[in-house]
C-alpha cells in the first residue's frame, strides 16, 4: 500500500514539472511571437528589431509582476 501512495506522489510530482516545463515554453514562444508580429528577425529592419525587443521585455516585466501578485495572494489566503 505505501509503495503504490509513493508512485502516486511521484507521478504527480512528474506531471506538475512537466506541466511546469510547458507553460513556460509557451509563454516564451507567446511573447517572441507577439514582439515580432509572426515576422522572422532576420528579415526585419533594425526599427522593428528593437521596437520587438522593447515588446518582449516589458512582456517579461508583465509575467514577471503577474507571477509576483499570484505568489503574494497565495500567501493572503
Amino acid at each position: 500500500m505505501a509503495g503504490n501512495q509513493f508512485i502516486n506522489i511521484f507521478a504527480r510530482e512528474v506531471v506538475r514539472n512537466v506541466t511546469r516545463l510547458a507553460m513556460a515554453f509557451g509563454i516564451k514562444k507567446g511573447i517572441d511571437m507577439l514582439a515580432t508580429r509572426g515576422k522572422d528577425p532576420a528579415k526585419m529592419t533594425a526599427e522593428e528589431q528593437a521596437a520587438a525587443a522593447r515588446t518582449q521585455r516589458s512582456a517579461r516585466e508583465a509575467v514577471k509582476r503577474a507571477r509576483q501578485a499570484a505568489r503574494i495572494t497565495r500567501k493572503l489566503r
